[in-house]
């Protein structure tokens, strides 16, 4: 197979470059730096990114299906966010008594409800305090999994009956996959999907393509994962930078793969190796993915 063509198209320098949701009928990607407080908007036509700060960290972004503007799971919680200006309209906080937790990654399911997790923001508090939170478009909202380190890998396959979620935490490096219930919104079944240990990066977020494959970013490892319905890797992509962190798979055909990084962090000579850590990138892999899911009704 032909070595994937990539390119930093945004040298951004994020602190920590997260969430990246293409919007099929605006041609835009949304994409966020949690430390930065920024949402990102690139438009690939153009080559124009144009960044949007925030009050607070932002852990991800959902598209709405009646196209007005966003959902974000923010430090505060829910929220509806306008794009265009960064305006926030605050809908649900389920974390008012965990102020030291913020939001990290999310997906809907094929019903529109957002799916997101929490993680603890001072890294070197030694308990898995985060979650795993449902978001209905309701406002219905609900804890689902408790305990958890660093929630992340949140995706569905294409007939949106099979969840995985991840925990990336260096004990953890687990990727889970769950029997869902797309119209009840009720996982089961946990198994484990991929028990990371034996890779260069631990599991930072998902994407599943068109063939039904799951996708990691592997965090710290320098790579891309491709696995099978059945949890065989298929296929790596070697990164320039150390830290991936999330693929969302963009484009008019859908068949270019956006790749978000961290920036932060880095030994002078760590960061001499990697001049673009922090960038948002684009693979031409010969891969298609699927349009995002979004929230509402």
């Amino acid at each position: 197979m032909a070595k994937p063509k990539i390119e930093c198209v945004v040298d951004a320098r994020a602190e920590i470059g997260e969430g990246p949701v293409w919007d099929e009928r605006r041609r835009i990607l949304f994409w966020v730096d949690i430390g930065g407080r920024m949402l990102h908007c690139f438009n690939p036509s153009s080559g124009d990114d144009r960044v949007v700060s925030l009050p607070e960290e932002i852990g991800c972004v959902a598209l709405r299906r009646d196209g007005g503007g966003l959902i974000a799971a923010m430090k505060s919680g829910f929220a509806r966010l306008d794009p265009t200006v960064g305006g926030l309209e605050y809908l649900h906080d389920p974390e008012a008594d965990r102020p030291g937790n913020r939001f990290n990654d999310g997906a809907c399911d094929t019903f529109g409800r957002l799916w997101a997790g929490t993680m603890k923001m001072d890294e070197t508090r030694a308990e898995p305090v985060g979650a795993l939170y449902r978001f209905a478009a309701d406002g219905a909202c609900a804890r689902i999994v408790d305990g958890m380190w660093t929630p992340n890998g949140l995706a569905f396959s294409p007939d949106g009956r099979t969840m995985y979620l991840s925990d990336s935490h260096p004990s953890v490096r687990t990727i889970w996959a769950f029997d869902y219930d797309p119209d009840d919104g009720v996982m089961g079944n946990r198994r484990t999907f991929v028990d990371t240990h034996a890779l260069a990066g631990r599991p930072d977020g998902g994407a599943v393509d068109a063939d039904g494959c799951y996708w990691m970013a592997g965090v710290g490892g320098w790579q891309l994962v491709r696995f099978t319905p059945g949890g065989a890797v298929d296929r790596i992509i070697d990164m320039p930078v150390e830290k991936p962190t999330k693929i969302a798979f963009g484009g008019v055909k859908l068949d270019v793969m956006y790749v978000t990084s961290i920036g932060r962090g880095y030994a002078r000579e760590a960061r001499a190796r990697q001049p673009q850590a922090g960038g948002l990138f684009a693979i031409e892999a010969g891969v298609a993915g699927l349009p995002a899911n979004r929230f509402g009704a």
